[in-house]
Order: C-alpha cells, then sequence, then structure tokens
C-alpha cells in the first residue's frame, strides 16, 4: 500500500494536498484531502491479456447554476488508465509512455484547450 497520506507539492495553480485513505480493498483505495476539495482513486485489475491501473483525481467545488442562481456542488475529474499486457513492456517503458501522454497534453500542439474544445 502507498503511504498515508500521500502528499503532493503545491504546483501554481494548484496548492499542497495531503490525500489520506478514506476507504481501501484488495483492488484500490480512495483518499481525500483534508479539506475535502479533492478526491483521488487508484485502481487495480488483471485480466486475461494482462494487468490494469487506474488513477483518477477528482474536484468538487460550489458553484451557481447561470439559469436558476441557486448554488450546487458540482465536480471535474481527470483519469489515466494504463494497460500492461502480461509481456513486450517493462515498467520503465510504460512510465515513459505516460510521459509522453502528459507531454503531449502540456504541447502547444494539442494541449487541454483543445481537447475539451472537441479538437482532436
Amino acid at each position: 500500500m502507498l503511504s498515508d497520506p500521500i502528499n503532493v507539492a503545491a504546483n501554481a495553480p494548484n496548492p499542497a494536498l495531503a490525500f489520506s485513505v478514506i476507504r481501501s480493498d484488495g483492488y484500490g483505495a480512495e483518499r481525500r484531502d483534508a479539506a475535502g476539495l479533492y478526491g483521488l482513486v487508484i485502481n487495480h485489475s488483471t485480466n486475461k491479456s494482462g494487468d490494469r491501473h487506474y488513477v483518477k483525481v477528482t474536484k468538487t467545488i460550489n458553484a451557481a447554476n447561470p439559469y436558476s442562481g441557486l448554488t450546487s456542488p458540482q465536480s471535474a475529474s481527470v483519469s489515466l488508465a494504463i494497460s500492461k499486457p502480461s509481456f513486450g513492456f517493462t515498467d520503465a517503458e510504460l512510465a515513459s509512455l505516460v510521459t509522453v501522454l502528459l507531454d503531449t497534453l502540456a504541447s502547444a500542439d494539442a494541449g487541454v484547450s483543445n481537447l475539451i474544445a472537441f479538437q482532436s
């Protein structure tokens, strides 16, 4: 099991976070930060073609509905799934592949803002 809490350094505009376990089983864990705004889910599964590892970060805020003016909790999430076949790839090669994904998202040619504007 990972350390409890998982400490994440601040990286503007995001604050430093400490994700503490709120639920855990043999397949993963759910964690929350102290303020309850951020959530972290980590799951693992194995099937006949290999292993799958899933990570999701969620942030919940209270936001005003622009139509009714009522305030309600709204959540956004970002996730990453790593599928490792039973042979052919090392852990280092998979880590490199994750870096390619993160670098692609950070590039001016792709970028998160382009992706959420339905560009592909």
